[in-house]
Order: structure tokens, then sequence, then C-alpha cells
């Protein structure tokens, strides 16, 4: 079987070089699993800023909001109607309608790590935020679109004081399915987190999404050098 190329989104699908199928029987008739492998090309926005890592992290956390996770999710899971699940989540979420779900302080294991002693003393965090309702927009369409959200922004405090920012495009994750209601979705969701990320690192946005002022190009940053560690 040879590989399919997209034509529209330069994306790779591979069939499975190998295929398992099972069935209760043990025969080869009517297959109760499989498994393919999929390749999908991702864009990834990376951002440097000469400003210092807390107050990056400050800028982001201007629009992302961080409620008691927790309780959040006890009270939507309670909901009794998608209007009340809904606005809950309008209560819950920052300017930039996202949400933390989780920050992962990647540098405390760096900091205990005898061969990664270059790096101690620099942060280095895995933030989750998403938007329950906006992941619900998405999978609707595409479930799988559930791998992809929420998002993650790595935020790295490099040697000197700089802050490098890594970001993922939700759309080019999905460009695998073709299915134009949940790329709109992911377009505004990737308009929505790289106009924060441009506005923390001092960035100005060269064009605005309608009626919002936040940046809708997907222009992707240019990769610099890596920093000796």
């Amino acid at each position: 079987m040879r590989a399919q190329f997209s034509r529209d989104t330069d994306t790779t699908v591979i069939p499975a070089s190998r295929r398992w199928e099972w069935s209760s029987a043990g025969s080869k008739e009517g297959p109760l699993a499989s498994e393919d492998v999929l390749e999908v090309r991702v864009r990834r926005h990376v951002f440097t800023s000469e400003r210092p890592f807390t107050e990056i992290m400050d800028g982001i956390y201007g629009g992302i909001s961080q409620p008691d996770i927790g309780t959040l999710f006890r009270e939507l899971a309670a909901s009794t109607s998608y209007e009340q699940f809904s606005s809950l989540v309008r209560q819950a979420q920052g300017s930039a309608g996202l949400m933390r779900f989780l920050e992962l302080k990647l540098d405390s294991a760096l900091a205990l790590d005898p061969q990664a002693r270059s790096s101690a003393g620099r942060g280095l965090v895995r933030l989750i935020a998403g938007n329950p309702v906006t992941m619900g927009e998405m999978t609707r369409h595409v479930p799988d679109a559930g791998s992809y959200a929420p998002v993650t922004i790595l935020i790295e405090q490099l040697p000197g004081g700089a802050t490098r920012i890594a970001y993922d495009s939700v759309v080019s994750e999905l460009a695998i399915y073709d299915d134009p209601a949940a790329t709109k979705v992911a377009e505004h969701l990737d308009a929505e987190v790289l106009g924060l990320l441009r506005e923390a690192c001092g960035l100005a946005p060269d064009q605005s999404l309608p009626g919002t002022g936040r940046p809708l190009s997907t222009r992707t940053a240019q990769p610099f050098p890596r920093q000796p560690r």
C-alpha cells in the first residue's frame, strides 16, 4: 500500500506497516481490532523575548484564568443543561477564553538531576490550558481533536535572562482530518493563544481577528539556535 499525500495540508498519511486483527473465535472472520499509524505534520510557533521569565508568565496568566479546577469540574459534571455548562465556563475563563488546567514545573526534576546542572535555577514550565466548550465544539466533529485540546504552552527561561515560548498549532494538528467545522474552531483557538503569547512577548500582531483585536495570522516564528547546556 502506498502512502497518501494531501495536496492542501502537506500532511502525509502512512498506512500501518503492520496490522494485527483478532476475533473472539480466534479466526480471521470478523476482526475486532486493528492498528493503523498516521503521521501528522505539526506547525510549531516559537517565540523568544528579552522579557524575563516571571514577566512572561504573568503576561500569559493575564489572559488565562486560574480557577479551582477541581471545584469547577465538579460543578460542570453536575450541570443539567448545556446552557448551564456553558455559563459556568464563561464565568471561569480568562480574557483569552482559556483557563489553566495544570501547570507542570519541569524544572523541579532538572534542579535535582546531576546531569542537568547547567539548567539548574532556570524555569521550564509546561502550561496546559483550555476551554471545555471549545473542546466540545471541535470533538463533536472530530473526536481525535481531544488529543490536542487542552493545549500546551511551553515556557523556558534561557541563559542570560531571555525567555522562549513554544506552541503547536491546533489547526495543523487537525489538518489531516480535513473537517472545515473543526478547523474553524481551531483557527479561532490558535488566534486567541497566539495573540496572548505575542502580547506577553511584546510583539505586535500583524493581522487581527474581526471584532477582537487579536491576531489571526498563523505565520510560523523563525527557529533560532539552541542555547548551550
